[in-house]
C-alpha cells in the first residue's frame, strides 16, 4: 500500500523497508512488483534508507540497516559479482544474520563457485542447523562438484527431513537424488533405488502450490528420457511414435514457449512506450563454441541426447532444428525457440551476429518454420536462472537450410504445416484446428503477444 503513495515520509520508508525485508526473509517470490517503475521506486527508497543508516549510526549495527541490506542484495541479485562483494561486509557486521549467508551461498552458486557455496552454507548452518534453505544449497553444490555423490545424497536427505512437504524444492531434491544414485550405479537406469526416489519426486509434486505447476526440473527431464528409452515397446500402442498432439502437455515445452512469449510481450511494450524502462543483460559463456568449416564428418545429435544439467559444447556433432516461435532481437542476442526431429524443444540465444542486423535476421532469416543446422552446439545453463538453452557464440556455426524446406503456415500450437485457420485478432497466427487455437491461447499464452491488426 505504501508503494502506491507518490511520496513517503522517512518513517513510512523505514516501515516499507522492514516489511519488504520480512517478505524476503520468508521467500523471494513473496514480494513481486507490478511494473518496472514500482521496482525502481523501491530501489531508490532502499538506497536512501541505507545512506541514512550510514550517516546516523556511524557504522553501528541496527535492525533497519540489516533490513535495508537484505532488500538491496535481493533487488540486485542479477549482478552476481556486485552482490557478492556487497555481502562480504554484511556477514562481518551481522554475523548472526543467516540470510546474508544464504544470499552469499546463492550468489556463489550462480557463479559456479561451489566450494564457496558450501563454505557459506556451513557457516550459516552454525547459526541455525535446521535452516533448510542452506541445506538445499549445500546439497546442490555437492552434487555439482561431482566429487562424492553419497555426501550430496546425505545433504538432500537432511533438507527433506526438515523442509515443509509443499516446499517448491522438495520434488527437485528427489529428482536430484535419483540422479545421484544414477551416477553411483554407473548410469544404470534400471536400478531400483533410482526409480523409487524418482517416484517419490512425482508424489511430492502432488502437494505443490498451483503457482509452481506444471513442475519443471532438468533432473526430472533427463531421468524421464532415460526411463522411456529403457522401457520395452508397448505392442498395443497404435499411435505413431512422433505424436505432435501428445507433446502439447509436456511441462518443459509449455515453460519454454510461454517464457519466450512473456519476454516478447515485454519487448513490444518497451518499444511502444517511451516511458518504459527496458533493461537487458547477458552472462559470459562458460565454454567456447566454435564452428567448423563444413558438416562433413559431423555426427547428428538430438536435444534428448544433450545433457540438460551441464554446460557443454558438443564438438563433432550437428543439431538439426526447426524454428517454432517468432524470433526477436533483444540486444545483445536474438531469441528463438527451436524443435528437433523428436519434437523436443528448447530456448536458443544467438550472439555474435553482425552489428545492426538484428531486425533483418529476425524478419528475413530466422523466420517461423525455417530449418537450420547447428555445428558444435553449446548447451548453456543460464547465468541467473540455471535453465538450459542452446547458445550460439560463433555465428558461422549456423547453416540455414533451403527455403523450400521451410514449414509453411505452421500451426502455432502443434507445429503441423499448411494450417488453414488464422487468429481473427492478430491475423498472424495459423492453426490447424479450433482445439489448437484454444490450447495455444490458454496453455501457451498466445494472448500475451496477440495484438489487433
Amino acid at each position: 500500500m505504501l508503494m502506491e503513495l507518490k511520496s513517503l515520509t522517512e518513517k513510512q520508508e523505514n516501515i516499507l523497508v522492514h516489511e519488504l525485508s520480512q517478505c524476503y526473509r520468508i521467500e523471494h517470490f513473496v514480494a513481486q512488483f507490478p511494473n518496472v517503475e514500482t521496482r525502481e521506486k523501491a530501489v531508490e527508497i532502499i538506497d536512501r534508507v541505507l545512506r541514512r543508516c550510514k550517516l546516523e549510526s556511524n557504522g553501528v549495527a541496527s535492525q533497519l540497516d540489516e533490513d535495508a541490506r537484505i532488500c538491496y542484495a535481493i533487488l540486485h541479485m542479477l549482478s552476481h559479482e556486485l552482490v557478492l562483494q556487497f555481502l562480504g561486509p554484511c556477514k562481518q557486521k551481522y554475523p548472526k544474520c543467516i540470510h546474508f549467508f544464504k544470499l552469499s551461498a546463492a550468489m556463489n552458486g550462480f557463479l559456479s563457485q561451489y566450494e564457496a557455496t558450501i563454505y557459506d552454507a556451513n557457516a550459516g548452518l552454525k547459526i541455525d542447523p535446521n535452516y533448510y534453505e542452506l541445506l538445499y544449497d549445500k546439497a546442490v553444490a555437492l552434487r555439482l562438484l561431482d566429487k562424492d555423490m553419497n555426501e550430496a545424497i546425505e545433504a538432500y536427505r537432511a533438507f527433506l527431513t526438515i523442509a515443509p512437504k509443499d516446499h517448491r524444492k522438495v520434488p527437485e531434491s528427489y529428482y536430484a537424488m535419483a540422479n545421484c544414485y544414477f551416477e553411483l550405479h554407473q548410469r544404470d537406469i534400471s536400478t531400483d533405488i533410482v526409480k523409487k526416489v524418482y517416484e517419490q519426486g512425482e508424489e511430492a509434486e502432488k502437494v505443490q502450490l498451483p503457482c509452481f505447476l506444471p513442475y519443471d526440473s532438468n533432473n526430472k527431464t533427463e531421468l524421464k528420457f532415460m526411463f522411456d528409452r529403457k522401457s520395452p515397446p508397448n505392442v498395443n500402442v497404435v499411435a505413431p511414435l512422433l505424436d505432435r498432439k501428445s507433446r502439447l502437455l509436456d511441462p518443459h515445452r509449455i515453460r519454454v514457449i510461454k517464457q519466450h512469449r512473456q519476454w516478447q510481450a515485454a519487448l513490444l511494450e518497451a518499444r511502444n512506450d517511451s516511458m518504459y524502462t527496458f533493461m537487458s543483460g547477458s552472462h559470459e559463456p562458460r565454454a567456447q563454441q566454435q564452428a567448423v568449416k563444413s558438416l562433413i564428418g559431423l555426427k547428428p545429435i538430438s536435444l534428448r541426447e544433450i545433457d540438460p544439467t551441464k554446460d557443454h559444447v558438443y564438438n563433432g556433432y550437428v543439431l538439426s532444428v526447426t524454428i517454432i516461435e517468432d524470433a526477436y532481437s533483444w540486444t545483445p542476442s536474438i531469441h528463438l525457440v527451436i524443435e528437433d526431429e523428436h519434437l523436443d524443444c528448447e530456448r536458443m540465444f544467438i550472439y555474435g551476429f553482425p552489428e545492426g542486423h538484428g531486425k533483418y535476421l529476425t524478419s528475413k532469416v530466422f523466420t517461423l518454420g525455417s530449418k537450420m543446422s547447428i555445428m558444435n552446439p553449446y548447451l548453456r545453463l543460464g547465468g541467473s536462472d540455471m535453465k538450459s538453452s542452446v547458445r550460439i557464440d560463433d555465428f558461422s556455426s549456423i547453416i540455414m537450410q533451403n527455403e523450400s524446406e521451410r514449414v509453411l503456415n505452421m500451426c502455432r500450437c502443434c507445429g503441423t504445416s499448411n494450417a488453414l485457420h488464422v487468429c481473427g485478432k492478430c491475423k498472424q497466427a495459423h492453426y490447424c484446428t479450433k482445439e489448437c487455437q484454444i490450447t495455444d491461447w490458454k496453455l501457451y499464452g498466445h494472448k500475451l503477444i496477440c495484438k489487433k491488426q
